[in-house]
């Protein structure tokens, strides 16, 4: 699933592109379960609620994309695994993974291209919400701080709250929004600590440690546009390149890039983790 980086590296490729646009017309051919509009919307139907409404800014949280719009609205996207936006002539064969098209009304000298959501896997949710419902919404409403944006202070305070394995906490949207398994992994293994290590037993060196990193790396992904390691792509199927400096992620039985011992891949409930038991003991 994209995470932080992924997603800001789209948000980033958008915004230029289609803050100012209005949106002419808009046809869906995604199932119902990926698309839902507010009860209290007049329109309940996207391809009926979106024509009119000027895109005016363009966000991310977490890992979800929010495209505000005239009329107090909001568009929520969630790319989920392999949901992914392109940028097209409207004369380009539509593909069968074409969920959503979006036409937009002319626009100053702006070419005249068509917005399409493709999502193969059909996993993504496009949501449209007023502005005073969306931040009610579950996956909004109780997401936690920004990694980019929170102190080391407040970081340090939030893994005291209480004693939970590091890897699933970091894991958990409701502690940190935006970071998903290789951030986590990548982080832990530069700060060299255990995925299973308890958030009350690392001291405070360790875990401004851990909070440098994680900085460190988010922004250097966002600069390489992102990891391609599966079907992430950002707009019109460009891939990123920070998978070229990957240190553990996918590398299982691979050697270390600090000390040579081998990187190993072990189950964490429903989720693995990738960690080199030689830098990072579990004590």
């Amino acid at each position: 699933m994209p995470e932080l980086p992924e997603v800001e590296t789209v948000v980033r490729g958008l915004r230029p592109l289609l803050v100012g646009r209005t949106f002419a017309r808009v046809r869906t051919f995604a199932p119902p379960t990926s698309i839902e509009v507010s009860s209290t919307l007049r329109r309940r139907k996207l391809d009926r609620a979106l024509p009119g409404r000027t895109i005016l800014q363009i966000s991310r949280r977490g890992k979800n994309i929010l495209i505000a719009l005239s009329g107090d609205t909001t568009l929520w996207v969630h790319l989920k695994m392999t949901g992914k936006f392109r940028y097209v002539e409207p004369s380009a064969p539509r593909d069968k993974h074409d969920l959503v098209t979006f036409d937009f009304a002319p626009h100053g000298d702006r070419e005249f291209r068509q917005l399409r959501f493709h999502d193969y896997r059909r996993f993504g949710r496009l949501r449209l919400y007023p502005d005073d419902e969306l931040w009610r919404q579950d996956g909004l409403a109780d997401l936690g701080p920004e990694p980019l944006e929170i102190s080391s202070d407040d970081f340090i305070s939030l893994c005291r709250r209480r004693a939970r394995m590091v890897k699933p906490a970091l894991l958990d949207q409701t502690f940190l929004a935006g970071i998903g398994n290789l951030y986590a992994d990548e982080a832990l293994h530069a700060a060299r600590i255990h995925p299973t290590r308890l958030t009350s037993s690392l001291s405070r060196r360790k875990l401004v440690e851990l909070h440098s990193h994680i900085q460190r790396i988010l922004r250097q992904s966002i600069k390489h546009m992102g990891t391609t390691v599966f079907s992430f792509a950002h707009l019109n199927d460009e891939s990123g390149s920070f998978q070229n400096f990957l240190n553990v992620y996918g590398r299982e039985g691979g050697p270390c890039r600090f000390c040579e011992g081998k990187i190993v891949r072990v189950k964490m409930g429903a989720r693995s983790a990738h960690y080199c038991p030689r830098c990072q003991r579990d004590r």
